[in-house]
């Protein structure tokens, strides 16, 4: 979930006048992950790029020829610096130095960090397979030695899903001390990789999820056919003759039942909110403890997240790029989720703050995030049961 859309300031100090830093080119590289982290990469313009580093849009041109050439820099620049991370370590070193080495990185350049999570979906071809390759050097690196001190089934799917909880930090801009959140970011992967992902097993027949909406009107039918077009090639790239080709309809038709294809996007992500809480209330109905409250919770939101996998992406992926009005009530609908868990992991570990709680909250959705795509969103028990469990040993309940 991305209730606290947009990440940390991380801002480059102007250039004087009369000087040029020498790092000119990677606080342009910086400005630019957090601006089309906040703002989407379509959202996001060469301009205000310029601006937050303190140049002129022209002088930003002399670095990198366009935008995309300066978004395919920004999106592989922190797989590159998680790469060396794990590598800087001996190949015989400890999982807890591994797992540092990357959380250091992680929450050091968290503002932009989290840029290749959804954004990514915009490089070309090439460019993501480069990404990919790279991530999966990391995800090697981490499999190797969870293989060696955990040797329990599925080590690659908690490696991933250790990651996930890792990267969940560049999700959010919740606000606790470096140091805390790297302890609690290095003791939750730690637990994942820990966790026999079995032992969950049987969770998934424990969720009843409320059935997404049969479309019986025309205004429900252009939203239904929207949905998986935005899921497979991002909201910016889908056209309203696409959306209305789907439906049967001429293009100019869709402006009867919505002003415009940014009122189709709000409606998805009103949609996804409001199953989820549906689903969250029948959840809890039959929680005898927090303890349980939680696993419940978890089970609730891997099982959500696999059968409406579609509808979940879209909420989660675009929402940054909506206008801040829209914006609003999507994300109020998320905070909403997230301090449901907030509330109830608290009250299974008193130890916790507020923002502590919100943060490991936010690492077992980016348990989900990870372990689902590792999965392929297959939607099987085994494969919901095997994440339920990962997000539960996440959060240390």
């Amino acid at each position: 979930m991305l209730a606290d859309v947009g990440y940390g300031a991380v801002t480059a100090e102007p250039a004087a006048a009369a000087t040029r830093p020498r790092n000119r080119r990677q606080l342009i590289v910086e400005a630019a992950g957090q601006v089309f982290s906040e703002r989407g990469y379509h959202a996001a313009s060469m301009e205000e790029i310029a601006a937050r580093v303190g140049i002129s849009a022209a002088a930003l041109y002399r670095h990198f020829p366009n935008k995309y050439a300066l978004f395919a820099e920004s999106a592989t620049v922190m797989v590159d610096r998680l790469a060396e991370a794990a590598d800087e370590s001996p190949a015989d070193a400890p999982l807890t130095e591994v797992l540092a080495a990357i959380i250091r990185v992680t929450v050091a350049h968290r503002a932009s960090g989290g840029l290749y999570r959804w954004e990514a979906r915009y490089l070309e071809r090439d460019d993501r397979r480069r990404l990919r390759a790279r991530f999966d050097h990391v995800v090697a690196r981490v499999t190797e030695v969870v293989r060696r001190e955990f040797p329990l089934p599925e080590e690659h799917l908690r490696a991933v899903a250790a990651l996930g909880a890792i990267g969940s930090v560049t999700m959010h801009h919740t606000s606790v001390a470096q140091r805390r959140i790297e302890e609690l970011l290095l003791a939750s992967a730690l637990r994942v990789v820990a966790t026999d992902p079995a032992a969950a097993a049987g969770s998934a027949r424990l969720v009843e999820l409320p059935a997404q909406p049969v479309p019986r009107t025309r205004r429900a039918e252009i939203l239904a056919a929207a949905i998986p077009l935005f899921a497979r090639d991002g909201f910016a790239n889908v056209t309203n003759a696409q959306i209305a080709r789907a439906v049967g309809l001429a293009p100019s038709a869709i402006y009867r039942h919505y002003p415009g294809k940014v009122d189709i996007l709000v409606a998805a992500c009103l949609q996804a909110a409001g199953l989820l809480a549906q689903a969250v209330d029948r959840s809890l109905h039959a929680a005898a403890d927090p303890r349980r409250a939680v696993a419940a919770l978890a089970a609730t939101y891997v099982a959500y997240s696999f059968e409406h996998n579609a509808l979940n992406s879209v909420a989660e992926a675009e929402v940054a790029g909506l206008p801040a009005d829209l914006q609003r009530p999507v994300i109020l609908a998320q905070r909403e989720h997230i301090a449901v868990w907030e509330q109830q992991l608290r009250l299974a570990r008193p130890e916790l703050d507020p923002r502590q709680a919100r943060l490991l909250v936010h690492a077992g959705f980016g348990v989900v995030v990870e372990a689902g795509r590792a999965l392929r969103w297959q939607d099987e028990p085994g494969h919901r049961d095997a994440v339920t469990a990962l997000v539960i040993g996440a959060l240390s309940v």
